[in-house]
């Protein structure tokens, strides 16, 4: 018999081939390729027998398939059940992703101590800590409860005889690629070994009706746990960001089966924990007693959730041929586009400064709507006039000079007026000239 040959499997993507090369030919990764073994049995000409089905997994007509509605069980904690779209569902598999310390461990360890507090019997499986050091945590964020059990086990058969042993309501595993199986060759964290660790917590969260939290860590980028198979296996894909320079922190909904996308949660990280921030415009604004030119307010939908976020930006005269850009929290490409459109549309002059724009409080704005505040800031930076406290500005800006409509604008002006912006800036003005005639009283 001959011995099995050997293969080499991209660490990114799970791209394979039966020789190694630099690059991998899918993803385009330098340096991703690892060397594994071939399965088993390949090849083999053995005959399968036909699989008899039982009653229980015939095919039934889609009328007769039972409709009841699905329980939700609360978290306990209210922004993430935002998020999740009412909390877990029996049987559904979560993957919490996040870049390493960023908090997904100690949000988890609150959503599982008040799991237990409720009742429920939960099972926190730990592949990175010790318990010791889970437990240390858990008495700073006061989350020691008899019902969680901990247990620290990075082989696959082991973590499945502790859900055996422990029959939990819940199951936290932090992380999915610190956990390998002794049947798949290869390391833990390489693609063959996540696929198969998740398939197996899936199985069994299906088996037994129980909801299961994956944690899973992102490569440099952005996708996670290296292979984005996890994404189309799992019911629900989360995603916990956040600045480590503020304290910060929101955890978005990607994938929901059982819920709205899109959805956002946000969080603030303290001494004791992680505490929950139910309104948090407040936190995005950066407001003097008198108006500082360069700034402008904005009202962004996040899911079904309205935000006030502020705009400021700086523009100095450049001392080099290509003058900076430089953005943080919008996108850089969007902001390059509005500057052609201000000098070309409201013959601001702008190709010889130094622009420098930035969000406060470390919120992201990706949505077109910003495009109205972020014009607005840039020019009263450069005519040194400030915007007015009371104003806030909301709307899409096209190439043409025009200010498009954008969604949910009655959301966002009710948002603007309980928090004591009376004026608002939006499509109703028509061109970009009269919006930054209005909004700085030109």
């Amino acid at each position: 018999m001959a011995t099995p040959k050997s293969s080499f499997v991209c660490s990114e993507c799970g791209w394979s081939t039966v020789k190694w090369v630099g690059r991998c030919a899918e993803c385009q990764q330098w340096d991703t390729m690892q060397e594994a073994s071939a399965s088993r049995g390949l090849g083999s000409t053995k005959q399968v027998a036909p699989v008899r089905l039982i009653s229980s997994a015939a095919a039934k007509p889609i009328t007769d398939v039972s409709t009841k509605p699905i329980q939700v069980w609360p978290t306990k904690v209210g922004e993430f059940d935002r998020v999740l779209g009412g909390g877990l569902v029996p049987g559904a598999v979560i993957l919490l992703s996040g870049e390493p310390g960023v908090g997904k461990s100690t949000l988890l360890l609150e959503v599982a101590a008040n799991a237990a507090r409720s009742g429920s019997k939960v099972l926190y499986v730990s592949g990175e800590e010790s318990v010791g050091q889970v437990r240390m945590r858990a008495e700073r964020t006061g989350a020691l409860v008899d019902s969680l059990y901990l247990a620290a086990e990075t082989d696959l058969a082991t973590v499945l005889g502790q859900i055996d042993a422990v029959e939990p309501d819940l199951l936290v595993l932090d992380s999915v690629q610190t956990v390998a199986s002794a049947e798949i060759d290869g390391a833990a964290g390489m693609p063959s070994q996540v696929r198969e660790v998740a398939a197996n917590v899936i199985r069994v969260a299906k088996d037994r009706a129980m909801p299961v939290i994956l944690v899973g860590h992102v490569t440099k980028d952005g996708s996670i746990a290296g292979p984005r198979a996890l994404e189309h296996l799992v019911d629900v894909v989360c995603h916990f960001e956040g600045d480590r320079q503020t304290s910060l922190r929101f955890v978005r909904s990607l994938k929901n089966r059982f819920g709205p996308t899109d959805e956002v949660g946000c969080f603030e990280m303290t001494g004791d924990g992680i505490r929950e921030v139910p309104d948090p415009s407040g936190l995005f604004l950066s407001r003097g007693e008198s108006p500082v030119s360069g700034t402008c307010v904005t009202v962004t939908v996040e899911g079904k959730r309205a935000l006030i976020a502020e705009v400021q930006a700086l523009v100095v005269k450049s001392s080099s041929p290509q003058p900076r850009r430089v953005t943080n929290g919008v996108d850089s490409s969007r902001v390059a586009m509005l500057l052609a459109v201000l000098e070309r549309r409201a013959g601001l002059r702008v190709s010889e400064l130094d622009v420098y724009v930035s969000t406060v409080g470390g919120v992201r704005l990706s949505e077109p709507a910003a495009d109205l505040a972020i014009a607005v800031a840039i020019a009263s930076a450069v005519a040194d006039k400030p915007v007015a406290h009371n104003l806030a500005a909301f709307g899409e800006i096209s190439l043409a000079g025009e200010i498009r409509k954008v969604s949910n604008d009655k959301a966002r002006a009710n948002e603007a007026s309980r928090l004591g912006f009376v004026r608002t800036v939006d499509s109703n003005v028509g061109d970009l000239r009269a919006a930054l005639a209005l909004a700085l009283n030109w």
